[in-house]
């Protein structure tokens, strides 16, 4: 009888720890400077992603492209936009690569690391987009307004998270 009752405290505990820590890697987008989360989406090492947002002034696309890093960082590594204007780089640094292809200015070659980053949902101008790809390659893309309020503030970071916060919180899906 020990035996048994033993046997199912050892599931039990092995079952707590599997759901209550911090395992699941995930791109967090936290309210504000709050630990709130607003949505997440899980990740993995070397993971592109796009926010594309229209230019308040100049009313045209802009790509900022990400991976997620070995380290758990976000890293940007280009820039697509369509018009130079106020906010819009100008020049580059050494072993950076500006070109113009298909009507757009390309940045290719940053090495802009984070721990976290903030961002805003536009409000005036709300058509922020969220791209990823999954492991298959396959493309991805949702409205930030499907998932976040328009006008707040929000800080990105990469973190690990349980499976049982993950069940409660809101997932980035298409």
């Amino acid at each position: 009888m020990k035996k048994i009752v033993s046997f199912i405290v050892m599931i039990c505990l092995i079952a707590i720890i599997f759901i209550f820590i911090p395992q699941k890697q995930v791109l967090i987008f936290y309210e504000k400077n709050s630990e709130n989360i607003a949505a997440y989406m899980p990740t993995f090492e070397d993971q592109h992603f796009h926010i594309t947002f229209v230019h308040s002034i100049h009313l045209t696309d802009v790509v900022e492209k990400y991976r997620i890093t070995s380290e758990s960082k976000i890293e940007q590594h280009e820039i697509v936009f369509e018009e130079f204007g106020i906010g819009m780089p100008s020049t580059v640094e050494e072993e950076e690569e500006f070109f113009y292809e298909d009507g757009k200015y390309h940045i290719k070659n940053l090495n802009n690391v984070f721990d976290d980053m903030k961002i805003r949902n536009g409000k005036t101008v709300s058509e922020h987009r969220f791209t990823w790809y999954d492991k298959t390659g396959d493309k991805h893309t949702v409205l930030f307004n499907d998932f976040f309020e328009p006008g707040n503030w929000y800080t990105v970071k990469v973190e690990h998270i349980s499976l049982f916060r993950a069940w409660k919180e809101v997932k980035i899906h298409d």
